[in-house]
């Protein structure tokens, strides 16, 4: 077998390191002072509360960091029963939910046959959204069957709620929408 001096320095290297690590433990030096230190100095002077993971409804416990009212960090909370501190990949995402520099802040409309969207008063948006709803329940509303068994429902509406929103949210969603007689009622979190 040939070895390259890359391969050669890349052996001896891990090699080494490895040497020099598993001596460290052989003399009992542990490395936790060092990830605590490490910890704490990325968390310095920020204001710790405590929260609750929005994604699903296991309710794992979540510590957001902030400094001067702006998140710096969130992370499982260890005194949790429910997760013990660890988090699923969506809830290790929380951090990148709120911070993103790519989230939409503006709302967008964009007309029937236009190109390009345009910002828009939320209020606006609310009233049109309002109005297109109750528009679509009227039109296709169906009170009984043909063969005369009340149904009051609407086959025209689909709702899809969101794992971002907390679990009372979706429950307040989810009343709504029967209220209005939709049926097809899903909720992303679960697909």
């Amino acid at each position: 077998m040939q070895v390259s001096r890359r391969d050669f320095l890349r052996l001896t290297a891990s090699g080494g390191a490895g040497t020099a690590i598993g001596g460290l433990v052989g003399l009992g030096v542990t490395l936790a002072p060092a990830t605590a230190r490490a910890q704490e100095l990325r968390i310095k002077d920020a204001k710790t509360t405590p929260s609750i993971c929005p994604f699903c409804s296991v309710g794992c416990a979540t510590l957001i960091h902030t400094v001067d009212g702006k998140i710096v960090n969130i992370e499982g909370d260890p005194r949790s029963p429910h997760n013990e501190g660890t988090l699923c990949p969506k809830g290790a995402a929380i951090y990148q939910l709120h911070m993103n520099p790519n989230r939409a802040t503006k709302v967008l409309h964009r007309k029937p046959g236009a190109s390009d969207w345009e910002v828009v008063e939320l209020e606006w948006a609310m009233d049109r959204v309002a109005e297109l709803i109750k528009k679509t329940r009227d039109e296709t509303f169906i009170e009984k069957l043909p063969n005369g068994k009340l149904v009051n429902m609407t086959p025209a509406i689909f709702a899809l709620g969101g794992a971002t929103i907390d679990n009372e949210f979706n429950h307040v969603c989810q009343k709504f929408w029967r209220g209005l007689g939709v049926v097809a009622i899903e909720n992303q979190a679960r697909i």
